[in-house]
């Protein structure tokens, strides 16, 4: 079983994988850029809606103006290659008109759009990853949604969901570590007392950290998040969304 795991490509990728946040100045081909788009389409979707788009960006200037309103990432300025990974209905909502019909935009039809382009977008990532490509994805493009969808012309019914930042790595960062594989996985219920493991995780974490130079509670993970996510995240997004065409009923 070992000897198939060393010589399964996508295993070794994903085992290996790491963000990568600088680059050097060469260029991602278009040919090449093609076909990794190419490849990550077939990533599963949703009743076959294919409901995402993608917005390649290379324009310096439109990088910048991205950068700032992701919260001013400088990698999002330094990479070759940006692209904007979008939950889009719109397509979905042209079928309707052209048979005589109206889309009802819910939560469900956001859902689909949300998960198919996170799927595609995994995909776009790991096909990068697996020729030597670097890349990171930036949650930090949902802080303005609307100014964002203005900038790069979505349609109604789309939104950029994650950015993606891509290049040949200048840097091979050390591995974060992950949450072991226990503490995820249950079997046939959920063990509601799993989380008790999130210590073992939280002096790993703060391990990895004190290597990295940087300075954390010995509370590295419940420590962070308890403190991050105790007030509401860009509260602007639901009004924002509901703006740019989606519905949350």
């Amino acid at each position: 079983m070992e000897k198939i795991f060393r010589s399964n490509s996508v295993i070794q990728s994903l085992e290996n994988r790491v963000s990568v946040r600088k680059y050097t100045e060469e260029e991602v081909g278009e040919e090449l850029l093609t076909k990794i788009i190419t490849s990550a389409k077939r990533a599963p979707t949703s009743s076959n809606l294919q409901a995402y788009s993608l917005i390649v960006v290379r324009d310096q200037a439109r990088k910048d103006k991205l950068a700032e309103l992701a919260g001013n990432q400088q990698h999002i300025r330094d990479c070759p290659v940006f692209m904007l990974v979008c939950a889009d209905s719109s397509r979905v909502a042209y079928a309707c008109e052209t048979q005589g019909t109206v889309f009802h935009p819910n939560l469900e039809s956001f859902l689909i759009a949300s998960v198919d382009a996170s799927l595609f977008g995994m995909a776009l990532s790991l096909a990068a990853e697996s020729v030597g490509l670097g890349s990171v994805m930036i949650g930090g493009i949902r802080n303005h949604p609307e100014q964002v969808a203005k900038l790069v012309n979505l349609p109604n019914g789309s939104f950029a969901l994650f950015g993606l930042c891509v290049g040949w790595p200048e840097e091979h960062p050390e591995q974060k570590p992950r949450m072991e594989t226990e503490l995820i996985t249950h079997h046939e219920t959920y063990d509601k007392d799993s989380v008790t493991r999130l210590k073992r995780y939280d002096s790993e974490l703060a391990e990895f950290y004190k290597k990295t130079g940087r300075n954390t509670p010995d509370e590295a993970w419940t420590g962070i998040i308890g403190k991050r996510f105790s007030q509401p995240r860009r509260p602007n997004l639901k009004p924002e969304l509901e703006n740019l065409g989606f519905s949350f009923v």
